[in-house]
């Protein structure tokens, strides 16, 4: 099938992207139930707030340095599985293994045993997540090079994805219900086994159903131990060129400014919701901390990315990018009037135009990243999804970890201390000063970093072009 530019364009079988969106669920399951895990490790097994910003930190940043050596490795493996299906299974048995294990912690031990013992088995779950994950999103940059299904593809992920969170939130209530388990170190023992296990199995459902070409003979790097190390040289190498590309250094500053400062105070919605609407008294509070999560996440589903797909389609992806920014600013602005003591529905409508900041973000930069993919191959004559969705998702993951630390430091500067039942004066009010105001800068100067990004659907199309002409010439 041909466009009026006379592009031959790939489209994709509605099972292959359902089959590609079912492995973003897992890769959304695994970070939404860690941040309501997590909390039991200071709130029921007595970690002090410095072994929980290590926990938090040194395995995130470890991710962030085997992301791109996965990357490297998954562009230039030669197999006839092609390059991604084999590392996505291997990943996903690890992962999910690890999280299992990980999890079996018991206050018996005692507190440095089990500092030790998470930390460890935190370095092989996010080993196991870097070989799941960066092939799995390079596998969804190469799946079509037509510019609109490219951003289908990715609502869809998207959508499926974001029931993992729609979900997690419901944890908290079964977690701290005595009805179903005598504690959350219970809980999360338990848990942890069906939700590793059954998010191993989702995440093995693109390596298994998705189509991929052998590259037995293909023209790659080789990978052998003895160039291994030698390799790093070229992914410092890839990294500088892509670094280059000012299209993907707007796309991944863009991200990490929205996503570092959206997480860093994400967790205040709970403290905002229990200490400033019921007072502190989280008996009070009952549902309202999981409806918020839950209910953003619906928002996200069913109104956020139908809209921003509809929008991209229609006026291209940038200005999607920027109105659904803007919307999301209104959203946080919503929250500073609508969190109102006594009237706690009142923040659910605020909620859909909250969402459409992180909802819309993967959904459209995701496709975006795959167009700059093929800005890069005309200009290098290389393809490589790994090493640039590796450096994409460096960028999202070192966002994490700083937002991670930042969070800490916020509580801090504020005087709020989540083990006193009263807080001191001006701490709920500073929260909420940062929950609106930190994003809402953050927002803005990414608005601002991609007010000139030029890689329209023309342009785009006039490289597909090109790319095309330059395969039937050699072929």
């Amino acid at each position: 099938m041909k466009n009026a530019n006379m592009v031959t364009t790939t489209k994709v079988p509605m099972g292959q992207k359902i089959a590609f969106g079912i492995g973003m669920f897992a890769n959304q399951m695994f970070p939404a139930i860690l941040g309501i895990f997590m909390v039991v490790l200071v709130q029921d097994l007595g970690f002090p707030g410095w072994m929980w910003g290590v926990l938090f930190f040194l395995p995130r940043i470890f991710d962030c340095f085997t992301d791109p050596v996965m990357g490297f490795i998954s562009d230039n493996t030669k197999s006839k599985w092609g390059r991604r299906r084999q590392y996505v299974f291997i990943g996903a048995l690890l992962m999910g293994i690890s999280f299992v294990i990980m999890w079996q912690l018991y206050r018996e031990n005692g507190l440095d045993y089990n500092f030790t013992y998470f930390l460890l088995w935190s370095f092989v779950f996010y080993l196991g997540i870097t070989i799941f994950g960066v092939p799995y999103v390079a596998m969804g940059y190469e799946m079509s090079n037509d510019f609109h299904e490219r951003t289908d593809i990715m609502a869809i992920a998207q959508w499926i994805g974001q029931w993992a969170w729609v979900i997690a939130p419901w944890f908290w209530v079964i977690m701290y219900d005595n009805g179903w388990f005598e504690s959350a170190e219970v809980a999360t023992r338990e848990l942890s086994i069906w939700v590793g296990l059954g998010c191993m199995l989702f995440a093995m459902v693109p390596a298994i159903f998705i189509k991929s070409t052998s590259t037995v003979n293909a023209d790659y790097s080789p990978l052998t131990m003895k160039n291994i190390g030698g390799s790093l040289k070229e992914i410092g190498q890839g990294f500088k060129e892509a670094f280059r590309s000012k299209p993907f250094r707007q796309l991944c500053i863009a991200t990490f400014l929205i996503y570092n400062t959206f997480y860093t105070i994400a967790s205040f919605s709970f403290f905002i919701v229990v200490y400033y609407l019921f007072g502190g008294d989280a008996g009070a509070a009952g549902l309202w901390p999981t409806l918020f999560g839950s209910v953003g996440a619906l928002a996200t589903t069913f109104i956020v990315i139908p809209i921003i797909t509809g929008m991209s389609k229609r006026m291209g992806k940038k200005k999607a990018f920027i109105i659904s920014q803007a919307i999301s600013i209104v959203g946080y602005i919503m929250l500073w009037f609508l969190f109102i003591p006594g009237k706690p529905y009142m923040f659910l409508f605020a909620l859909p135009f909250f969402s459409f900041g992180i909802g819309s973000l993967f959904t459209l930069m995701m496709s975006m990243t795959a167009d700059v993919i093929d800005l890069d191959e005309l200009n290098t004559g290389q393809r490589r999804e790994g090493v640039f969705g590796a450096i994409y998702w460096w960028m999202v993951k070192f966002g994490f970890a700083i937002a991670g630390g930042l969070t800490g430091v916020i509580m801090s500067i504020v005087g709020f201390n989540p083990d006193l039942a009263t807080q001191p004066e001006g701490a709920v009010l500073g929260l909420r000063v940062f929950y609106s105001g930190f994003p809402i800068i953050g927002t803005l100067i990414a608005i601002y970093v991609m007010r000139n990004y030029d890689v329209t659907e023309e342009k785009a199309n006039e490289v597909s072009m090109e790319l095309e002409k330059r395969k039937l010439a050699n072929s």
